[in-house]
């Protein structure tokens, strides 16, 4: 299994009681901006709370949201279940907070973190700055050892070499020890060897080995997802033991599960040593929350948009199965673990609008962040963010309730905006419409990039609006992007921390095989499926969860002989059957995919790999109470001046509480409608309707 934790074979403290009956499942999510948390009891009562983040200490503001639950009434010490979203892994990889590793390599092989994969991210620039080394050079020790492509022993790892390397490794006091031998992934004896050698000398110091993380081939994203996971261990340990002895002083004693980049859970407990399969937390749960609700409604084909503080993140969902990729780089660093496809663009409400030296408005991706966050906020910020731009235009109304008890500072908004107007002779009001549109041109990109670009049709296609801005933006993503409609969830601003409640435990496995693809071929297959998925559902079956509530996933990612680049293939059924159609599946795809395939030419499987997915208890909300066509009276709050988007002049336009509009509800656009977590703004032409579940539906009006 590619994570540390399947060779020990730990239990989980999710045991079978804890994950069934009567209670609250809490979910939080910590974003740039916000740290959102979210309460659903066994009987669907729901209870939210969102408060801000705290950067340098993220935990603190876990405690306050779920403090926030509790004063809302959520008992601690009835919680069932509690998920957690987090940043932790991906801010320590960006920011350079990876703990000291000292990375033993096959000898001959130290400069593999130096050389990388060979090729230059821009191959035309001279001046391009050299990406940073995981480990310094000075931290790897090269070790007398080597198997041959074919996992045959070239030079076998002796004891007295095994003692060399301990001492060499003890002498540095490192933080953290990964460890990556040449085609380890086929025989994994000189890793381990080296690794209980490790453990006895240096036993409260983490060591990663590279089978146990990526059993697969390509010595640098194996080596560098190795360093990775190493670097990271302590910082993540280190938070998941503060923040499970924060919970218990709270009064929650109940198994903590943490989002994984592949939109699967996983353990605390485990998590630790997986610590790379954390770096797409956040983003993977707005997804898995997309999928669950489009599920409700037999929705199979969409794209998620979530739209927080500092970026944008964008899915397109066919099939009603998130895409997973089997890599992901972050910043200049590749991670061999599935993880969500997803898009990232800089255009988060706090991004930033700046003028270039040709004098063009420019969005991000640079942004405000949490501290000080936008001009609005009132907390010292002074340079112009989208989140001002919808503040000067009326968009944003300034005397609506946010989150957090925070109050709009109208003046200091303006202010930010106008000075960006100054450089480009524009008043207020004007670059605040500029700067609301060349955002909106950003986002419409990103959707492009998913969908049209890959030569799917997006009217097809529902559009999920969420995070703190994104239905701020979701009526003109319709109109531009030629969605075939918008989906607002109950409560968009946390909806991160809903898909958490949506997700299932998760457990991954990959092994590359680089076998012509043959009929002789097919039992060995099979049986690497059979044992692998007796593992992983074993191991969610000590994890608590019930044997009709787990499915197998299985895949493959075939080329052609001589490629050098694969196609993943799902596998089924996963049996000799299923695998005897892989090639002929594999060139309709490579059709599909390149517009060419041959038939003559024999298919290789390069990496095998499995998903054991455990489905959780999932209660289901409350429906909203039923009303007619117009709104209640309660609902309306006011009018408001506002300056729609694209158009030249304010007008006066209703403001809605979204908290009191019933099932069943219709509003004409122009409207604003208001809640604590966001603000959705129903142009001119379109209406908004409300159901049963109490999301919102966003349509061209015909």
């Amino acid at each position: 299994m590619t994570g540390p934790s399947a060779r020990t074979g730990r239990a989980a403290r999710t045991g079978r009681a804890s994950l069934h009956g009567p209670g609250w499942i809490v979910a939080v999510d910590t974003g740039g901006t916000y740290t959102d948390a979210i309460a659903v009891s066994s009987d669907g009562l729901i209870k939210v709370a969102k408060v801000p983040s705290t950067p340098a200490d993220p935990g603190l503001a876990f405690v306050r949201a779920v403090t926030g639950l509790a004063a809302a009434g959520v008992v601690p010490g009835d919680v069932r279940m509690l998920f957690h979203g987090t940043t932790i892994a991906t801010n320590a990889l960006l920011t350079g907070g990876l703990a000291r590793v000292v990375l033993a390599t096959t000898e001959g092989f130290r400069d593999v973190l130096g050389y990388r994969d060979g090729t230059r991210p821009a191959v035309y620039d001279l001046e391009q700055p050299r990406p940073r080394e995981l480990v310094p050079r000075r931290d790897r020790i090269e070790v007398a050892e080597r198997l041959s492509g074919r996992g045959e022993v070239l030079t076998p790892l002796t004891e007295e070499e095994i003692d060399r390397v301990v001492a060499g490794i003890a002498e540095r006091q490192p933080a953290a020890v990964a460890v990556s031998f040449l085609f380890s992934y086929l025989d994994s004896r000189h890793e381990d060897a080296l690794a209980q050698a490790l453990a006895k000398r240096l036993p409260e110091v983490p060591v990663t080995v590279s089978s146990a993380v990526a059993r697969e081939f390509r010595e640098y994203p194996r080596t560098a997802t190795a360093a990775l996971n190493a670097g990271l261990r302590p910082v993540v340990g280190s938070y998941l033991a503060q923040l499970r002895s924060r919970a218990e002083r709270l009064g929650v004693d109940a198994p903590l599960l943490i989002m994984q980049s592949s939109g699967g859970c996983l353990p605390a407990e485990r998590a630790d040593a997986e610590a790379h399969r954390l770096v797409l937390s956040g983003p993977a749960a707005g997804v898995a929350g997309a999928v669950a609700l489009g599920a409700g409604y037999g929705l199979r084909r969409l794209v998620s948009l979530d739209m927080g503080g500092t970026s944008l993140d964008v899915c397109l969902i066919r099939d009603g199965v998130p895409p997973v990729t089997p890599t992901q780089s972050v910043g200049d660093d590749p991670i061999l673990c599935p993880s969500v496809d997803i898009v990232t663009a800089g255009a988060g409400g706090g991004s930033i609008a700046w003028v270039d030296r040709a004098g063009r408005l420019r969005i991000g991706p640079q942004s405000a962040g949490a501290a000080p966050g936008p001009a609005a906020f009132g907390r010292g910020g002074d340079r112009s963010t989208v989140t001002d731009a919808h503040v000067v235009t009326g968009t944003l109304p300034a005397d609506v309730q946010l989150a957090g008890g925070l109050a709009l500072d109208t003046g200091a908004a303006r202010r930010a905006v106008a000075e960006t107007g100054g450089q480009l002779g524009l008043g207020a009001e004007d670059a605040a419409d500029g700067i609301v549109l060349v955002a909106v041109a950003q986002m419409t990109a990103a959707l492009r990039r998913v969908s049209v670009e890959r030569g799917i049709d997006p009217r097809e296609y529902t559009l999920v609006a969420f995070g703190g801005a994104g239905p701020l933006h979701a009526g003109l993503l319709l109109r531009e992007a030629g969605l075939g409609g918008v989906l607002v969830p109950r409560y968009p601003g946390l909806f991160a921390a809903a898909g958490l409640v949506s997700a299932d435990l998760r457990i991954d496995e990959s092994s590359t095989v680089l076998r012509v693809l043959e009929p002789a071929l097919l039992p060995e297959l099979a049986s690497w499926y059979r044992h692998a998925a007796a593992r992983l559902t074993g191991q969610l079956r000590r994890d608590g969860i019930r044997a009709g509530q787990i499915r197998v996933l299985a895949s493959a990612d075939c080329r052609f002989v001589g490629q050098g680049y694969e196609l993943n293939i799902a596998v089924a059924p996963v049996t000799r059957r299923g695998l005897a159609s892989l090639a002929t599946r594999f060139r309709a795809r490579h059709l599909q995919t390149y517009g060419h395939s041959d038939a003559a030419q024999q298919v290789e499987v390069v990496t095998l790999r499995l998903a054991a997915v455990g489905a959780l208890p999932r209660p289901e909300p409350a429906a909203l109470p039923r009303g007619g066509a117009a709104p209640p009276p309660q609902a309306q709050t006011g009018r408001v001046r506002a300056r729609m988007p694209g158009e030249r002049a304010p007008r006066t336009v209703p403001l809605y509480d979204r908290d009191a509009l019933l099932a069943g509800n219709r509003l004409p656009g122009p409207a604003i409608v208001h809640q604590l977590d966001a603000t959705t703004l129903v142009l001119a032409g379109q209406r908004a309707r409300i159901d049963s579940r109490g999301s919102l539906w966003l349509e061209e009006a015909r």
